[in-house]
This record gives structure tokens, C-alpha cells and sequence, in this order.
């Protein structure tokens, strides 16, 4: 083994030092630093979403990367708008996102609520860390404060019975516009508290509300022949439906079903995988030459969605579907009792509506418990939307709102209104209602005089939460233009359901007034700010990615190989 000489060794360290000193393939921060710059980031967020807190609250303009900028005042679509260039103010940022996805997740409304209330509880834990206190114990202290704060929040709340408190709760979540409180109200009275209700864009610049009762898909007559009235319609009454999962083209396998339908002189409707080729020119013949009452139409959607949407049909009918898995009912051996029957069909180019089933209503709750405990299982969003709108159909049917405007922005902006009021309104129905405003979070500050803690720095977790709770009545305040200090404390003396009306600029009962929160927004938006700003402050390092240098693009001189055609000048 070969040694330095002694004497070289001090020279060849001195030679090498500047690699062997400390350097990272990551940038990270400790400490107070790290905490400071994510601060940052949480402070920009928002203060962009704050602004649009409270009936005077501004609205936010995003840049899209196609078409026109969105202009929008709800919380969780800013918060998602925006993205910092500096990493570490970023991470503070997307961890309040966080937040307001959560919330908007799991309650739909009060995404604003939760962005500034982990605002000021990272704010205020990160003060007192950098004094010295506990960061885990502190987060301890938060959490039994709003603990304490849930249950009152929960002997607060009062339940929402009335069409006229459903009204309220949805004008207060789309920034007071009264004629979508009373839309959401009408359509929660058509189709039921756990109705489904969906929100489309409309063609005119009115908001209007359509109610589909019965079974309505979104597939037409496979053939125009099969159209029997004006207006591009086939509707017919007291009809035979015929269910088959598998497609249909041979002629012998619907003899039999057309010769019964003839027989009992009832029109005949077909929900099919498809129908072509041999079948589907019999059909269409028929219908032409002896003026037979029949029409084809595919069964809806994809795959799974397919088949069980066509046993929900068979049971609201009263029939059953042939070609399933079992290929226990062969459709050459179709009896009469195998068809399913509805009072009324109307079938266009791009709809059909089945109404008045003649299922058995045992039958068709089972499988709506059926499909209400399968939503209860499933994780995805998609498959809850599907499920809902399924168990909706086969319930009490389907309200569509559809959103008037003058212009893609303009409806964009009033639908993000309308999604939040039908969301705090199915959230009210759910948990009751609180005075709004902001005033019970107020009300439950005195519910935290009688914790108890272990050690200092769990009281300073408990104070942290006393102050954040005044944080949504301030800013919906100072979005009102007034001292936001002066009226918190006034709120704070006055009865217990007393706050300030912001459009109005007076004080009243906020119950009266019409002026509530749904508890299950209030609850949802303080336990996920605390939950995440809480761990926020228990950070002392954080580690982002060194963005890498976009190395120019070599300068080839565009052309230069073309220059032997310069002897070219003499043309």
C-alpha cells in the first residue's frame, strides 16, 4: 500500500477542500428559515382567497392555459389557481390547498372558512415555536381545542326542516343570490332530500330547473323508422320492454317476443346491446308495411355500467334481462310475465324516457338499499356520482338545473356558485344548521375556559385555536370595509345567536335573518385547518428539488451549410 510522503499532505487536502465541503443534489432548509419562507407561501395564498369571503367579498380573475380567463369567488378554485415560484413558499401554499380540496371534498362548501383559519393557526404555532415552545405538544393542545370546539358545535346546531331554511342556506352559500336558494329549494322539494340533482349549462340567459321523473337515458331509436309522432318522437303507452344484455341479429330470436306483443296489441320497446343486420330490418319492415308499434334503442353506457343499469330497468319494469351471465333466459323462450311493462314511453334521436314501472315496489327498495350500501363501500368519486344518479333514477328521479348567461364566463362563474349552495345545502340537511357569519366559532370560545392540559405549551395550542376562531367573523368584516376588531368584539357581547349582517351593516338575530352555516361545513373546515396547519408547525427541515438550469441551444448558424450556393448571386 503507497503512502503520502508527510510533508505532501497538508497540500494535496488544501487541493481538494472546496469538494469535500457540505453540498446537497436537494435544497433543503432548517429551523426558522424553512418555517419563515413556507409562511410566506400560506400568506399569499390566502390573502388571494380571503378577498372573497362574506356577501362583500371581491372576486378573483384566473388565467387559464386555454380560452378566457375564469373569473370565480369560490375558495378552492383559487386555491387551486395558484403556484408559486419560490419552492419552499410553494410547499407552504400546496399544503393549504390541501385543505381547501379537503374540505371541498368531504363537506363541498367553506373552502374560504378553512384556507384563513389554517392560515392563522400555522401563524400563530409558528410564532410561539420560534420562542421556544413544544411544536408537538402544541399541536396536542390544538387538536383538544377543536375537539371541544366540534362538541359545541354539535349542541349548537339545530336541524333544517323547512323548504324556506333550505332556501336561506343556499342564498347564503351563493353569496346571497336569493333566486338560486329558491332554484335549489324547488328542486330539493321535487326530488327529495337525497335526490339527486345535477347542474348543467343552459341555452338561454335565464337559470331554469327540469325535473325528470322515471327512467331517462341518454340513447335514442336506433332507426329514424321507428318514429310514430310529430316532432321527431316514438312515444307510445302501456308497453311491453324487452331486456337483453347481448346483441341482437338474428331474426328468430325476436319472433317469438313480436308474435306475443301482437297478440296482446301492445307496442313493443327493445333495450339491447344493439340491434343490426337481419333483426333490425325485420323490425323496421314490420313497422313500415304492417304498422307494427315497435322500436330498438342500445342500452346505455359501458361494460359493468351497462349491465346494471339494465337490471335497475328490469326491476322498475318488472321484467327481466336476458343474455346475462347465467344465460338463464333464453330470448327465443320469452313468455309474456318476462317482459317488463311502463305506463309511458317516449323515445327521441338522443333520449328515451320510461315512466310509470310496473315493478314491484319491494323489489325496487331492495335494490336501492343495494346500491346506497355500495356508494357507503366505494372510494371513487366517479363511482359514487354513477351509483347516485342510478339509485336516483329508480327513487324519486332527477332534477337538472341549468345555468343561464349572457356569456361562457359569466355561467362558469354563477355554476361555481350553485355547485357550493347545492353542496351547503345537502351538508345542512345532513348535520343542521349554525348561526352564520362566523358567529359560532365565537360562540364556542368560552367551550375552551374548560379544558384541561397537561403543560404550558398544550394551553398554548388551546389559546392558538381561542384567537384563530375570531379569524373568519374578521374577515368577512374587513371585506365589508369595516373595523373588523370593533365588530368581533361587539359580536362577542352581544346573545349568543346576535352577529353582524355584512350586507346590511347591522347587527341581528342571524338565525332570523336567514343568515346560518351548515355545522357540517363549520365542523369539516376548522378539523382539516387545524389538522394540517398543526403539522405544519411541527416542520424543521424541508426538502424541495433543485431546479435545473435549461442549458441554452447550441448555435448552429442557422443555415451555414447552404453557403455553397452563394455562386448563385449571378441568377
Amino acid at each position: 500500500m503507497y503512502r503520502l510522503p508527510s510533508l505532501l499532505r497538508p497540500v494535496v487536502a488544501r487541493h481538494f477542500r472546496p469538494a469535500l465541503a457540505r453540498a446537497y443534489a436537494k435544497d433543503i432548509r432548517f429551523g426558522a428559515e424553512s418555517r419563515a419562507a413556507m409562511l410566506q407561501g400560506v400568506d399569499v395564498l390566502t390573502d388571494a382567497v380571503a378577498v372573497t369571503m362574506g356577501p362583500k367579498g371581491r372576486n378573483v380573475i384566473l388565467e387559464q392555459s386555454w380560452g378566457s380567463p375564469k373569473i370565480t369567488k369560490d375558495g378552492v378554485t383559487v386555491a387551486k389557481g395558484i403556484e408559486l415560484k419560490d419552492r419552499f413558499q410553494n410547499i407552504g401554499a400546496k399544503l393549504v390547498q390541501d385543505v381547501a380540496n379537503n374540505t371541498n371534498e368531504e363537506a363541498g362548501d367553506g373552502t374560504t372558512t378553512a384556507t384563513v383559519l389554517a392560515r392563522a393557526i400555522a401563524r400563530e404555532g409558528f410564532e410561539k415555536i420560534s420562542k421556544g415552545a413544544n411544536p408537538i405538544e402544541i399541536r396536542k393542545g390544538v387538536m383538544m381545542g377543536v375537539d371541544s370546539v366540534v362538541e359545541s358545535l354539535k349542541a349548537m346546531s339545530k336541524q333544517v326542516t323547512t323548504p324556506e331554511e333550505i332556501a336561506q342556506v343556499a342564498t347564503i352559500s351563493a353569496n346571497g343570490d336569493q333566486t338560486i336558494g329558491e332554484l335549489i329549494s324547488d328542486a330539493m322539494k321535487k326530488v327529495g332530500k337525497n335526490g339527486v340533482i345535477t347542474v348543467k349549462d343552459g341555452k338561454t340567459v335565464k337559470d331554469e330547473l327540469e325535473t325528470i321523473e322515471g327512467m331517462k337515458f341518454d340513447r335514442g331509436y336506433i332507426s329514424p323508422y321507428f318514429i310514430t309522432t310529430k316532432g321527431a318522437k316514438c312515444e307510445f303507452a302501456d308497453a311491453l320492454v324487452l331486456f337483453s344484455e347481448k346483441k341482437i341479429s338474428n331474426v328468430q330470436a325476436i319472433i317469438p317476443a313480436l308474435e306475443l306483443a301482437n297478440t296482446n296489441r301492445k307496442p313493443l320497446v327493445i333495450i339491447a346491446e344493439d340491434v343490426d343486420g337481419e333483426a333490425l330490418g325485420t323490425l323496421v319492415l314490420n313497422r313500415i308495411k304492417v304498422g307494427l308499434q315497435v322500436c330498438a334503442v342500445k342500452a346505455p353506457g359501458f361494460g359493468d355500467n351497462r349491465k346494471n343499469t339494465l337490471r335497475d330497468m328490469a326491476i322498475m319494469a318488472g321484467g327481466v334481462v336476458f343474455g346475462d351471465e347465467g344465460d338463464l333466459y333464453k330470448l327465443e323462450d320469452v313468455q309474456l310475465q318476462d317482459f317488463g311493462k311502463v305506463g309511458e314511453v317516449i323515445i327521441t334521436k338522443d333520449d328515451t324516457l320510461l315512466m310509470k314501472g310496473g315493478g314491484d315496489k319491494e323489489n325496487v327498495d331492495k335494490r336501492i338499499n343495494q346500491i346506497q350500501d355500495d356508494i357507503e363501500l366505494t372510494s371513487s368519486e366517479y363511482e359514487k356520482e354513477k351509483l347516485s344518479e342510478r339509485m336516483a333514477k329508480l327513487s324519486n328521479g332527477v332534477a337538472v338545473l341549468k345555468v343561464g348567461g349572457y356569456s361562457e364566463v359569466e355561467m362558469n362563474e354563477k355554476k361555481d356558485r350553485i355547485n357550493d349552495a347545492l353542496n351547503a345545502t345537502r351538508a345542512a340537511v345532513e348535520e343542521g344548521i349554525v348561526p352564520g357569519g362566523g358567529v359560532a366559532l365565537l360562540r364556542c370560545i368560552n367551550a375552551l375556559n374548560d379544558i384541561k392540559f397537561d403543560n404550558e405549551d398544550q394551553k398554548t395550542g388551546v389559546e392558538i385555536i381561542r384567537k384563530a376562531l375570531r379569524v373568519p367573523a374578521q374577515t368577512i368584516a374587513r371585506n365589508a370595509g369595516v373595523d373588523a376588531s370593533l365588530v368581533v368584539e361587539k359580536m362577542l357581547n352581544e346573545k349568543a345567536e346576535v352577529g353582524y349582517d355584512a350586507m346590511k351593516g347591522e347587527y341581528v338575530n342571524m338565525i332570523k335573518a336567514g343568515i346560518i352555516d351548515p355545522t357540517k361545513v363549520v365542523r369539516v373546515a376548522l378539523v382539516d385547518a387545524a389538522g394540517v396547519a398543526s403539522l405544519l408547525t411541527t416542520a424543521e427541515a424541508v426538502v424541495t428539488e433543485i431546479p435545473k438550469k435549461e442549458e441554452p441551444m447550441p448555435g448552429g448558424g442557422g443555415m451555414g451549410g447552404m453557403g455553397g450556393m452563394g455562386g448563385m448571386d449571378g441568377f
